[in-house]
């Protein structure tokens, strides 16, 4: 399964920095999913990601973030979406023109809202991912 990676309110939180369990949280993503970014920091061709996240993570995170794979997207972060195979998205603020965009490919159920202000929110999302995950493999 495909997990496509928000960056400013997922693995950062709105104060820029790391939030709980957020190295964790990056070291289950990139161990059981296919993790690509759908950012601002990624888009249009250009790949900024691990950069803007070295300021924050350690080097060995830095190291594991490598292998998020890129998105290209222009207006919508949906347009990077690969739609023929089944994700998760993982975002803090979408648009309502992208949700829109879930709807028309009758994938609403894919968006998964993150807020790092709910305690415990990354061990959750994880869990939850876990599920999510089990159920398409059985």
């Amino acid at each position: 399964m495909k997990v496509y990676i928000d960056i400013d309110g997922v693995l950062l939180t709105k104060s820029s920095e790391v939030p709980d369990y957020g190295k964790e949280f990056i070291h289950f993503l990139t161990n059981n999913f296919d993790c690509y970014w759908l950012t601002t920091h990624c888009r249009g061709g250009e790949n900024r990601a691990v950069e803007y996240l070295s300021r924050y993570y350690d080097k060995e995170t830095l190291n594991i973030l490598t292998s998020i794979q890129p998105t290209d997207w222009m207006d919508k972060k949906t347009e990077g979406i690969d739609y023929s195979s089944e994700f998760i998205w993982l975002e803090d603020n979408p648009f309502e023109a992208e949700k829109m965009d879930l709807i028309e490919f009758d994938c609403p159920h894919s968006l998964l809202i993150v807020d790092l202000n709910r305690p415990d929110e990354l061990r959750n999302l994880e869990l939850k991912l876990k599920s999510l995950n089990k159920l398409k493999t059985d």
